[in-house]
């Protein structure tokens, strides 16, 4: 029987901590006199009681270790009960959400997925916009301190690779990962108010230029007007692009920055490769652009390397209208979003180290083809790549594909148009954000979408934010036989 103690209570204290949370929106819309206030200050106490209360009912249970099945059930549990309570100002608030639009909205903001329900951003209080961003915050950092010390315990998709960066666990959560983690919030903290006062530096206000830092260092998306960034001069185009591409290096990497080893950020080679097929993306874009529209070359650089940065990042900020972007520069936004960022960072998707070992695998079949007697290794980074790494990603990608063909056929069955369908479980499973087809608004909001497709894109992002197979343990039999 497992016991459920240790999880209740951590789930407990995160569910208050964001009760606590609720009260920052609450301070701005009380500074901007809209009355709408109250409503936060009431999601904020029936959170913080509940979370409470919850936490000292488990309180009685062991905390110094968790076991796997812990690990997997808390992991799954965060993700979803920060989005139910986080749902709560949406639904008790200015914008009389249904149950269904609330959760959407949560989640999307939880999963740094950044897809809306909601139009007229412009026109909401500005508490509730601030709450959307929050909620992305709280994501990102939540995903990067699970992607550091539970996926490599959990050996999901290959991530038990990365065990031997000296914050492996083994399993335990106390007192090694507190230390990794108040690190890793110092980094995160460092990160957004950097970005916070380049962004009001090059012209933003302070409380845009707050929203947007959440944002991006979460790389989510949500923005609190409904043109994104393209409400904004290009001058801030060009520091968002830094500072999203910043959000999606490994963390790891930040920590050994700080503590004064600077070489191995550059000699990773994740971030290499991550930052080499940016440049490709946005160069084959912006080429396309130049040839064939005749743009402006600095114009068409400048959109190319913000929208591919957004959407390998996963987070869907939009400068332009993509709608209008021809079949050519518009799949290489899909392509990319199917890549994502680099491990340990708070991007989103696949990541590219999975698809840098998968890269290796077939290089290393192909030269046993051509030489079947010789001993090859799949090697990455120098290292030898185990068996048990090269079955994890195998079956990551195996997983991934099924998933997204699923949510594609459930998408469509749920009344989407084709464009939807795909778009829709693309943006859902990798969190990318916008979505494109039948039932878009002209916002990017998706106000015409039935009730049935916004569930299965809620499935969806949570499936992509936890990394498939985190959730589909927990639906085997096996697993809570122990």
């Amino acid at each position: 029987m497992i016991d459920l103690r240790p999880v209740g209570y951590v789930i407990g204290l995160i569910v208050a901590f964001l009760g606590l949370m609720m009260l920052v929106p609450m301070m701005f819309d009380y500074r901007a006199g809209n009355g709408h206030w109250e409503v936060f200050l009431q999601c904020s106490l029936l959170t913080m009681v509940t979370g409470g209360m919850v936490a000292l009912a488990c309180a009685n249970g062991p905390r110094k270790t968790l076991s796997l099945q812990q690990i997997f059930i808390l992991t799954a549990g965060v993700w979803v009960a920060m989005p139910l309570f986080g749902a709560l100002p949406f639904l008790m608030g200015a914008t009389e959400a249904t149950l269904t639009d609330a959760i959407f909205e949560a989640v999307s903001g939880v999963t740094t997925t950044g897809a809306t329900v909601f139009a007229g951003l412009d026109d909401l209080p500005v508490g509730i916009n601030m709450w959307r961003v929050i909620l992305h915050w709280l994501g990102g950092l939540g995903i990067v301190i699970v992607a550091m010390l539970f996926l490599p315990v959990m050996k999901v998709g290959g991530m038990q690779f990365f065990r031997s960066e000296g914050f492996d666990t083994q399993g335990k959560v106390l007192p090694r990962a507190i230390d990794i983690s108040s690190a890793l919030i110092r980094i995160y903290v460092g990160m957004t108010v950097l970005c916070a006062l380049t962004y009001n530096a090059l012209g933003m206000s302070g409380t845009d230029a707050l929203m947007h830092a959440l944002s991006t260092a979460a790389t989510g998306g949500f923005s609190s007007y409904d043109a994104s960034f393209g409400a904004f001069p290009a001058r801030l185009e060009l520091a968002c692009t830094v500072f999203m591409l910043a959000a999606t290096l490994p963390f790891i990497r930040y920590v050994q920055m700080v503590n004064g080893h600077y070489a191995p950020m550059w000699r990773d080679p994740q971030v290499r490769a991550y930052l080499r097929w940016n440049l490709y993306a946005a160069t084959a874009v912006t080429a396309y652009h130049v040839l064939r529209d005749g743009a402006p070359i600095l114009t068409s650089a400048r959109e190319a390397l913000f929208n591919v940065a957004s959407a390998f990042s996963g987070t869907g900020f939009v400068s332009t209208d993509l709608t209008q972007w021809a079949t050519f520069p518009f799949m290489i936004l899909i392509i990319v979003g199917l890549i994502g960022g680099c491990t340990s960072s708070t991007g989103c998707s696949v990541k590219v180290f999975r698809y840098q070992i998968l890269f290796e695998a077939v290089k290393v079949q192909i030269r046993r083809l051509h030489s079947p007697n010789a001993v090859i290794a799949v090697r990455y980074d120098g290292r030898v790549v185990e068996r048990d790494v090269m079955d994890s990603v195998i079956l990551f990608f195996t997983m991934f594909m099924l998933t997204f063909g699923v949510l594609v056929v459930l998408l469509s069955l749920a009344g989407l148009d084709v464009r939807a369908s795909i778009t829709a479980a693309w943006t859902s499973i990798a969190n990318v954000g916008p979505v494109f087809g039948a039932g878009v608004g002209q916002t990017g909001a998706l106000i015409g979408f039935p009730v049935a497709a916004k569930w299965v894109m809620i499935i969806g992002m949570l499936l992509g934010r936890l990394e498939l197979l985190t959730v589909f343990v927990l639906l085997m039999p096996r697993f809570w036989r122990g």
